[in-house]
């Protein structure tokens, strides 16, 4: 669905991506991370041709991007560094502007679709007021809705529940998954770990320009080798497991053991008793920050 080779970005002296090679395949819901500054917009920009690249190669749909944009774009939606809109005109006028503008959208059927889309977003009650009068939250609904407007077999959103309250994000996250489900591939950028960690079937990680993690969720989070125990006798757990404890956290050990079962029942043959056990997995958290160099928008002396 998207494939980029050695795609590389330059600004000058900067190099805002470098030789990036990414694969989204039909119909994952591939999260894309990474902190401030390391590229994440700039690979949207390019996939979507609204910037050239320096050099590489990109494929969106099999086709080349940007040379056969025009034969992609119609089936892709997206929203980029939030939403562009007329601000003193209705959200309703705004999207018939854009249905209007694009190639392929009948006129007969032009405001089913357009009511059928913000329904999709939680719009369906919206009123005339102007954009210029939305809320953030509003805001980035319609621009969600602009781009479902086509049923597109792809959708790019760059941070799509900025803005938006738990409720708000849950219904995007739930919006997303039946799409989806419908068959269409999500490819999002997003700076929410547990939002991506909910939604998303695959996860790549941007640092300084680099693609530095490509990976499924299944694999990426496999039980590591070690077993987490919890356990009121650690004292005694840690002389019975004689050096196969890594790490001790009070009452709380990393074991060096593959099988959580196995260790469960010889801790407990010997008398020791058992709060919690369970194979160690990362969290995404932790998988970001091994794969990242820096984080923070933070200066210091």
């Amino acid at each position: 669905m998207i494939t980029t080779t050695a795609l590389t970005k330059r600004f000058g002296h900067v190099v805002a991506v470098h030789d990036v090679s990414l694969s989204v395949g039909t119909g994952d819901r591939y999260g894309l991370l990474g902190p401030n500054g390391s590229g994440k917009t700039t690979l949207i920009r390019l996939l979507l041709g609204l910037i050239f690249a320096t050099s590489g190669h990109i494929e969106v749909l099999g086709l080349p991007v940007p040379r056969r944009g025009q034969e992609v774009l119609p089936a892709v939606g997206a929203l980029v560094e939030g939403m562009a809109a007329y601000g003193h005109l209705s959200g309703r006028a705004n999207l018939a502007l854009l249905d209007a503008a694009g190639p392929g959208g009948s006129r007969r059927t032009r405001q089913a679709r357009i009511s059928a889309a913000l329904e999709r977003v939680g719009l369906a009650g919206i009123d005339n007021r102007p954009v210029k009068a939305y809320s953030l939250g509003m805001r980035q609904r319609l621009g969600l809705a602009m781009a479902l407007i086509r049923t597109p077999r792809l959708l790019v959103l760059d941070e799509p529940t900025n803005g938006l309250d738990p409720q708000g994000i849950r219904e995007i996250r739930d919006l997303l998954r039946e799409l989806n489900g419908e068959g269409t591939t999500v490819f999002l950028s997003s700076h929410l770990l547990a939002e991506v960690e909910q939604l998303c079937t695959h996860v790549g990680v941007m640092d300084q320009g680099k693609l530095v993690l490509q990976a499924g969720f299944a694999d990426l989070f496999a039980p590591t080798g070690r077993v987490f125990v919890t356990t009121p006798d650690a004292d005694r757990a840690v002389a019975l497991l004689d050096g196969r404890v890594d790490e001790r956290h009070g009452d709380r050990l990393l074991v060096s053991h593959s099988d959580a079962a196995e260790l469960n029942a010889r801790l407990v043959s010997q008398g020791l008793r058992v709060a919690e056990i369970g194979p160690e997995r990362r969290t995404l958290e932790e998988v970001m920050l091994a794969v990242t160099t820096h984080g923070s928008d933070r200066i210091d002396p």
